[in-house]
Protein backbone atom coordinates (compact mmCIF):
# COMPACT_ATOMS: atom_id res chain seq x y z
CA UNK A 1 0.00 0.00 0.00
CA UNK A 2 1.46 3.14 -0.55
CA UNK A 3 -0.25 6.59 -1.33
CA UNK A 4 -1.60 8.19 -3.95
CA UNK A 5 1.25 10.88 -3.82
CA UNK A 6 4.56 8.40 -3.08
CA UNK A 7 5.63 8.78 0.23
CA UNK A 8 3.79 8.30 3.40
CA UNK A 9 6.20 10.71 5.35
CA UNK A 10 6.61 13.96 5.13
CA UNK A 11 10.62 14.01 5.10
CA UNK A 12 11.37 17.74 5.76
CA UNK A 13 8.96 17.11 8.98
CA UNK A 14 10.87 14.03 9.76
CA UNK A 15 13.84 15.33 9.41
CA UNK A 16 13.18 18.66 11.71
CA UNK A 17 11.88 16.20 14.48
CA UNK A 18 15.17 14.26 14.33
CA UNK A 19 17.14 17.81 14.81
CA UNK A 20 14.39 19.49 17.96
CA UNK A 21 14.58 15.59 19.65
CA UNK A 22 18.23 14.95 19.21
CA UNK A 23 19.33 12.18 21.40
CA UNK A 24 16.08 10.96 22.55
CA UNK A 25 14.85 10.63 19.00
CA UNK A 26 15.26 6.60 18.55
CA UNK A 27 13.37 6.40 22.34
CA UNK A 28 10.51 8.96 21.20
CA UNK A 29 10.41 7.10 17.63
CA UNK A 30 10.00 3.95 20.20
CA UNK A 31 6.64 5.46 21.75
CA UNK A 32 5.29 6.45 18.91
CA UNK A 33 5.73 2.76 17.36
CA UNK A 34 3.93 1.69 20.90
CA UNK A 35 1.23 4.09 21.52
CA UNK A 36 0.69 3.76 17.71
CA UNK A 37 0.08 0.13 17.87
CA UNK A 38 -2.49 0.45 21.15
CA UNK A 39 -3.88 3.08 19.65
CA UNK A 40 -5.07 1.35 16.40
CA UNK A 41 -5.98 -1.98 18.95
CA UNK A 42 -8.29 0.60 20.64
CA UNK A 43 -9.95 1.97 17.35
CA UNK A 44 -9.69 -1.77 15.93
CA UNK A 45 -11.90 -2.96 19.33
CA UNK A 46 -14.55 -0.38 19.38
CA UNK A 47 -14.82 -0.36 15.55
CA UNK A 48 -16.47 -3.67 16.51
CA UNK A 49 -18.40 -2.41 19.41
CA UNK A 50 -19.54 -0.40 17.30
CA UNK A 51 -18.75 2.16 19.88
CA UNK A 52 -18.43 5.77 18.07
CA UNK A 53 -17.00 7.34 21.43
CA UNK A 54 -14.00 4.88 21.98
CA UNK A 55 -12.74 5.78 18.73
CA UNK A 56 -12.12 9.41 19.44
CA UNK A 57 -9.14 9.44 21.87
CA UNK A 58 -7.31 6.85 19.94
CA UNK A 59 -7.87 8.50 16.65
CA UNK A 60 -7.18 11.92 18.08
CA UNK A 61 -4.05 10.30 19.71
CA UNK A 62 -2.51 8.54 16.54
CA UNK A 63 -3.25 11.51 14.64
CA UNK A 64 -1.04 13.86 17.04
CA UNK A 65 1.85 11.32 17.12
CA UNK A 66 1.51 10.68 13.41
CA UNK A 67 1.98 14.56 13.05
CA UNK A 68 5.17 14.92 15.12
CA UNK A 69 7.42 12.46 12.63
CA UNK A 70 5.11 13.87 9.73
CA UNK A 71 3.59 10.76 8.66
CA UNK A 72 1.06 12.88 7.38
CA UNK A 73 -1.06 10.61 5.51
CA UNK A 74 -1.91 8.30 8.56
CA UNK A 75 -2.74 11.55 10.46
CA UNK A 76 -5.08 12.50 7.98
CA UNK A 77 -6.89 8.93 8.11
CA UNK A 78 -6.82 9.33 11.99
CA UNK A 79 -8.34 12.93 11.75
CA UNK A 80 -10.69 11.47 9.13
CA UNK A 81 -12.10 8.93 11.71
CA UNK A 82 -11.81 10.93 14.73
CA UNK A 83 -14.24 13.57 13.58
CA UNK A 84 -16.36 11.06 11.81
CA UNK A 85 -16.65 9.40 15.17
CA UNK A 86 -17.44 12.89 16.83
CA UNK A 87 -20.12 12.80 14.32
CA UNK A 88 -21.49 9.78 15.54
CA UNK A 89 -21.42 11.18 18.94
CA UNK A 90 -23.28 13.77 18.40
CA UNK A 91 -26.02 12.19 16.06
CA UNK A 92 -25.87 8.95 18.42
CA UNK A 93 -25.14 7.06 15.44
CA UNK A 94 -23.25 3.89 14.90
CA UNK A 95 -19.97 4.40 13.46
CA UNK A 96 -20.14 2.08 10.15
CA UNK A 97 -19.55 4.21 7.83
CA UNK A 98 -15.94 4.09 9.30
CA UNK A 99 -15.26 0.49 8.14
CA UNK A 100 -13.30 0.96 5.42
CA UNK A 101 -11.41 3.65 7.01
CA UNK A 102 -10.69 0.92 9.76
CA UNK A 103 -9.49 -1.44 7.97
CA UNK A 104 -6.86 0.71 6.11
CA UNK A 105 -5.29 2.03 9.55
CA UNK A 106 -3.07 -0.59 10.16
CA UNK A 107 -1.45 -1.38 6.92
CA UNK A 108 -0.55 2.24 6.51
CA UNK A 109 0.60 2.49 10.17
CA UNK A 110 2.72 -0.80 9.07
CA UNK A 111 3.82 0.80 6.36
CA UNK A 112 4.56 4.30 7.49
CA UNK A 113 7.11 2.33 9.87
CA UNK A 114 8.98 0.66 7.12
CA UNK A 115 9.31 4.23 5.73
CA UNK A 116 10.61 5.97 8.81
CA UNK A 117 12.78 2.74 9.81
CA UNK A 118 14.57 2.60 6.55
CA UNK A 119 15.33 6.37 6.60
CA UNK A 120 16.14 6.01 10.88
CA UNK A 121 18.26 2.89 10.47
CA UNK A 122 21.63 4.42 10.74
CA UNK A 123 20.09 6.01 13.93
CA UNK A 124 18.79 2.38 15.66
CA UNK A 125 21.85 0.75 14.37
CA UNK A 126 24.33 2.84 16.39
CA UNK A 127 22.20 2.85 19.45
CA UNK A 128 22.05 -1.20 19.97
CA UNK A 129 26.16 -1.00 19.32
CA UNK A 130 26.66 0.85 21.81
CA UNK A 131 27.67 4.71 21.43
CA UNK A 132 29.74 7.09 22.62
CA UNK A 133 30.46 7.34 27.12
CA UNK A 134 29.10 3.66 26.82
CA UNK A 135 31.50 0.73 28.48
CA UNK A 136 32.26 -2.42 27.05
CA UNK A 137 33.27 -5.26 28.98
CA UNK A 138 36.44 -5.07 28.29
CA UNK A 139 36.90 -0.83 28.89
CA UNK A 140 40.53 0.71 29.54
CA UNK A 141 41.09 0.67 33.17
CA UNK A 142 39.27 -2.56 34.70
CA UNK A 143 40.70 -5.15 36.35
Amino acid sequence: MTSETGALVDWSVFSRARTELGAGFVRILGYFREDGVKSINAIEEAMRARNATALVIPAHTLKGESLQFGAEHLAALAEHIEKVARRCVETRSDPDELIPDVVRLRPMFEQTLEQIDREASPLMQRRAAGGFGRRSPTSFGQA
